[in-house]
């Protein structure tokens, strides 16, 4: 399943990148950076194969390749972060417990982006999976915004850059590593879901007790 769902991402990929060339990449890594889960993994080494090295443009190629996929990740970021910062921390307050968010989790968001935003952003940047989700976070946290694209942009440069090498060096071997890469695919996702399970029966307790203060308080008379 999730390798046909690859299949289909590098199909569209390669007629983004057919159709409007370096701007491909900017777009899919808009759309990446938005929570929206197109893996840089794959854009990016595909932009340094089909964009750079079928084009013979080199090292440039390679280095224009990401910044196009970094600028692609702040439009989006800032999409993200946005969405956070206008509307996300009262929609996350009124209907969090239905995502397993607790009060708690707000306040240990704020603490941390408070303290270490700036590296969060930056190092968030260089985490598949994280990456893609950061942004909307930081933006509920409110991180000072210009902070946040110039850290998220640093990040995105590196991480951007690092795959298109990736894609130039590989070349036409880039399907043969996906494909010995798919059979990690079940393993990964057995985790995942392992993962997701404990943090569900671990926020199940916490949304528990949380309601079971806020009885409390209610029930207590008024001095």
């Amino acid at each position: 399943m999730i390798h046909g769902l690859e299949s289909s991402a590098i199909d569209w990929l390669r007629s983004l990148f057919d159709a409007v060339g370096f701007l491909g990449v900017v777009i899919a890594m808009t759309i990446e950076s938005a929570c929206i889960p197109l893996p840089s993994e794959i854009v990016m080494p595909l932009a340094g194969w089909l964009l750079v090295k079928e084009h013979g443009l080199g090292w440039v190629g390679v280095v224009e390749a990401g910044c196009c996929g970094a600028v692609g990740n702040v439009l989006g970021s800032t999409i993200a972060y946005g969405v956070g910062a206008l509307g996300g921390r009262p929609l996350v307050e009124k209907y969090g417990r239905y995502l397993l968010i607790t009060r708690k989790d707000l306040a240990r968001a704020d603490r941390w982006f408070r303290r270490r935003g700036e590296a969060t952003a930056f190092v968030g940047r260089l985490l598949p999976v994280v990456r893609t989700f950061i942004s909307f976070p930081a933006g509920v946290a409110r991180m000072p915004f210009a902070t946040f694209l110039a850290y998220t942009f640093a990040g995105a440069l590196i991480w951007s850059t690092a795959l298109a090498a990736l894609g130039y060096e590989l070349g036409t071997r880039w399907e043969e590593v996906r494909t010995t890469a798919a059979v990690a695919d079940y393993p990964i996702v057995a985790l995942v879901l392992l993962l997701v399970a404990l943090y569900v029966w671990r926020k199940l307790r916490e949304l528990r007790a949380e309601a079971a203060a806020q009885d409390r308080a209610k029930s207590e008379p008024v001095p």
